[in-house]
């Protein structure tokens, strides 16, 4: 049977399927849902030692595409005019959700746990992520995407994820003719994708069976993904900024955006969640229990120091200040993508890698778990947040003096 194309996907599908009525019953993410089952069916054994659900080809390709998909969409729900309006909320949070872990955890590994330079670098970089892909399957689940202080949840996530690529590039980058040519391209498309989207609706909409929208959309992900992993970069990298460019064009086109939410999360990310859970060894993580628990403990605390008194500063009340520095904590994608880097460049070894993919899959569960069940809050009030930031940012602009002269 593991051999068997059909009933391999039959598999990973059922596990999906399983999840979904988990998740529908418990009220949890199904994203979460999806990390437990690939931690269970990752760690059962059958005789022999073999595993019942093994990764592939196809299955890893499926997983890519799944996070490059949810990072896309992540992006396309930023709303530029939100993101204007709550720029000094979005920038000050996602700034220390970053900074502070990152300082903190490389100082740690280093001279606590005796990692080398370039070991504990890494160990900074994948612990100060925020996971744009569940921190969005979350706001999706609970319809909190479209209100503002979602918005700017989303928008933080961006900017804390930004120093995460920036930190990874920075530090280890391979500084090559094909590194430059990704910029180059990548750059020339975000400035066209706008106008050749909305012209492709436009023009081609009314072929709705077809869908020529959706597939140029996977097009451009495509040739970016395969460019960047050409130039040494990350493919997830390339298709946030695609969604953020478009992000006005799928404003005015709902429909677009349902259908690739429908296509991401029927096909594609439970491939991605599940197998992020299959990461996660049982006898290696109670070997390392206590690194792995300190890790996961400094990287809470710090994103608690980094973002929860700002969240008063910026008007939010308790629950949507817990709500927001929990999600905040929360890690999965470019945290396993870091972790992973650094193992395959022969910077971490496997005992290191199986320690900060263990850490940075449960803080995609531990806060995303505490943050539902008791601080969710409702869509009236995360509406009712930018109206009562609105007001008092004009308030304090009135009340500011005129300049000398006017």
């Amino acid at each position: 049977m593991s051999n068997n194309i059909w009933y391999v996907a039959a598999i990973w599908m059922g596990l999906a399927f399983v999840a979904s009525l988990i998740s529908i019953r418990t009220g949890i993410s199904v994203a979460l849902i999806e990390i437990v089952v690939g931690v269970i069916v990752g760690n059962i054994q059958l005789d022999g030692g073999h595993h019942i659900l093994k990764t592939t080809e196809w299955t890893n390709f499926l997983a890519m595409l799944g996070s490059g998909v949810l990072t896309f969409l992540a992006g396309a729900e930023i709303d530029s005019t939100s993101l204007r309006a709550n720029l000094r909320a979005s920038l000050s949070i996602g700034i220390l959700s970053f900074l502070l872990p990152f300082v903190a955890v490389w100082l740690f590994a280093q001279f606590v746990l005796g990692w080398g330079l370039h070991q504990a670098q890494i160990a900074g970089i994948a612990l100060s992520t925020t996971s744009v892909a569940v921190v969005y399957a979350v706001m999706i689940e609970g319809k909190l995407s479209e209100t503002a202080l979602g918005k700017m949840i989303l928008a933080a996530c961006f900017i804390t994820d930004f120093g995460t690529v920036f930190a990874l590039g920075t530090l280890f980058a391979d500084f090559n003719i094909w590194l430059l040519v990704f910029v180059v391209v990548t750059s020339a498309m975000l400035w066209l994708m706008p106008k050749w989207t909305k012209f492709i609706i436009v023009k081609l909409g009314a072929t709705r069976v077809s869908e020529p929208e959706v597939k140029f959309i996977f097009l451009v992900l495509f040739f970016l993904g395969g460019l960047a992993s050409t130039a040494k970069s990350e493919a997830v990298l390339p298709a946030y900024l695609v969604g953020l460019v478009v992000a006005g064009v799928f404003l005015r086109d709902k429909t677009l955006v349902h259908r690739m939410r429908s296509i991401a999360f029927t096909i594609f990310t439970p491939f991605y969640f599940i197998k992020a859970g299959l990461f996660v060894s049982l006898p290696a993580l109670w070997a390392a229990l206590g690194v792995i628990v300190v890790l996961l403990l400094m990287k809470l605390a710090t994103k608690f120091i980094g973002v929860w008194p700002l969240t008063k500063v910026f008007y939010m009340r308790r629950r949507e200040a817990n709500y927001t520095t929990l999600l905040m904590a929360t890690g999965l994608t470019f945290g396993t993508i870091s972790a992973l880097f650094g193992l395959q460049n022969k910077i971490i070894d496997e005992t290191q890698y199986t320690i900060l993919v263990t850490v940075v899959i449960l803080s995609a569960f531990v806060p995303t778990l505490i943050a539902q069940k008791f601080f969710q809050p409702t869509i009236e009030t995360m509406v009712e947040w930018g109206r009562i930031y609105d007001e008092r940012i004009n308030d304090k602009n009135r009340r500011q003096p005129a300049p000398i002269g006017k």
